[in-house]
């Protein structure tokens, strides 16, 4: 027996849809089982075959509580056989469901698992689960909003507003362009859904704004403090989206007769301060190329979460990337950041990236809520 690998077989996701719009009478339910059984058609694999289904969801009540994996993989056909967990590493969920799904694989325990992604944060807003921390908490560190992180990390790296709202423009023109030019038909999963009685067939993502412009920008007012730089223009939209992505043990899909697309070389995950929030990134990047034994250099493709531009923008000042490499497709800002469903939408974008350029390694970057981050490196399969 030679060493275990896991490979990616497919990834594919739903046009992400703005808040109060083309998802807003969906349930949550119903667009998880239409991205699960759009990708089992697409693949035309047997789903006996699936050991797990692991999904990312991050506020997990009323209709995306109850364990909305299990309920989504009933409805979505599969066979009752099959079992499914919903899990919340904030931002991080679905990217942590594709790397539980590889360990699980690479433990030799499975050789099939399904790795999701869900969030309608129209009918389920951020936050709505929340309750007051703690006093102890409070007592141990300085709770804010995640806005205000944000604020201090542009401040800490020196950026100034215009420079975030430039980055946000260069997120809306490059998603814009992948959008037109076709780039993500590949990757997405058209979906018919009901809004206002009526029936729609969404095949693109619904937040591109084209003509996005500095100057427009420069106009809206900053939302965490009032001499801040952060606004709606300079972060990720709330939005709401499902996203997959099927994982196999590299023997079982050549016997299957499938391709291995990419191979899931390391993952690895970080706590950080839990009031500057964001920055877990800066290290774990460095942590997990060194786990790869990769350079920055060695990286083709980096898909770095845009939660807010100065996160992204203090992670390639440390970091120090090719600005061309890092989310060539957009990111966040533009795209959306429905949470729950980020991780594989950033990932399946990722491969598919990598695939079209013809290029090697990629590396996946988010920061969570509460001070976390959680990272994937993978290495396309060239046929």
């Amino acid at each position: 027996m030679g060493t275990r690998e896991a490979v990616i077989v497919e990834a594919c996701r739903l046009p992400v849809g703005r808040r109060n719009g083309v998802y807003a009478d969906t349930r949550p339910e119903y667009l998880l089982s239409a991205v699960l059984k759009g990708m089992i058609d697409r693949v035309g694999i047997d789903p006996k075959e699936i050991d797990d289904v692991i999904v990312g969801c991050v506020t997990q009540n009323q209709e995306q509580g109850n364990n909305i994996a299990r309920i989504a993989t009933l409805t979505a056909g599969l066979p009752q056989t099959i079992p499914a967990i919903t899990l919340n590493r904030k931002c991080g969920s679905s990217q942590q469901a594709v790397n539980q799904g590889a360990q699980a694989i690479l433990a030799g325990d499975y050789d099939v698992v399904i790795a999701a992604g869900i969030e309608n944060m129209t009918r389920h807003p951020m936050s709505s689960d929340k309750v007051e921390e703690p006093e102890k908490l409070k007592e141990l560190y300085e709770i804010i909003p995640q806005g205000l992180s944000a604020e201090r990390i542009a401040d800490k790296w020196g950026l100034s507003r215009e420079e975030l709202d430039r980055f946000a423009v260069r997120s809306h023109l490059l998603a814009d362009q992948a959008s037109k030019s076709g780039a993500f038909e590949r990757e997405i999963i058209p979906i018919e859904v009901e809004k206002g009685g009526q029936k729609i067939l969404v095949t693109t993502d619904e937040g591109i704004r084209p003509n996005s412009a500095v100057e427009k920008l420069a106009s809206l007012k900053t939302v965490f403090k009032e001499d801040g730089k952060i606004t709606a223009g300079n972060s990720s939209q709330i939005s709401d989206s499902a996203s997959v992505v099927l994982i196999m043990s590299r023997e079982k899909a050549e016997a299957l007769g499938l391709k291995p697309r990419a191979k899931i070389i390391a993952r690895d995950v970080i706590g950080s301060d839990p009031t500057l929030m964001l920055t877990g990134i800066i290290p774990l990047t460095k942590r997990i190329l060194e786990k790869a034994k990769l350079t920055v250099e060695d990286i083709d493709i980096f898909e770095c979460n845009e939660a807010f531009a100065s996160v992204t923008m203090a992670w390639m000042k440390e970091i120090k990337p090719d600005e061309n490499r890092v989310n060539p497709r957009g990111g966040a800002i533009a795209l959306g950041h429905p949470t729950g469903a980020s991780g594989a939408r950033l990932m399946t974008t990722m491969l598919h990236e990598l695939e079209d350029l013809d290029k090697e390694f990629g590396l996946q970057i988010m920061c969570c809520g509460g001070g976390m981050a959680t990272a994937t490196i993978i290495q396309r399969i060239k046929s």
